[in-house]
């Protein structure tokens, strides 16, 4: 996990979850990493900073494009 790098943060793990996907469909692979007690406890987002959205670092920049193409 340590060539992981968060390269944007969610309010929901919904939201986190369906943008992995598209980084995946493009051929990037991506993690979702939350302390929600595995979605059981959704509130604790509030309190340990959002849904981070990973990827490796090797594809930070390909990732960064690709979300900016995605939230236009």
């Amino acid at each position: 996990m340590a060539d992981l790098v968060r390269i944007k943060t969610y309010q929901s793990r919904i939201e986190a979850e369906l943008v992995k996907g598209f980084l995946e469909s493009k051929n990037i692979k991506a993690m979702v990493s939350a302390d929600d007690a595995g979605g059981a406890h959704p509130a604790l987002l509030w309190a340990t900073g959002g849904v981070r959205l990973l990827v490796k670092k090797k594809d930070i920049q390909k990732a960064i494009e690709v979300l900016e193409s995605f939230e236009k």
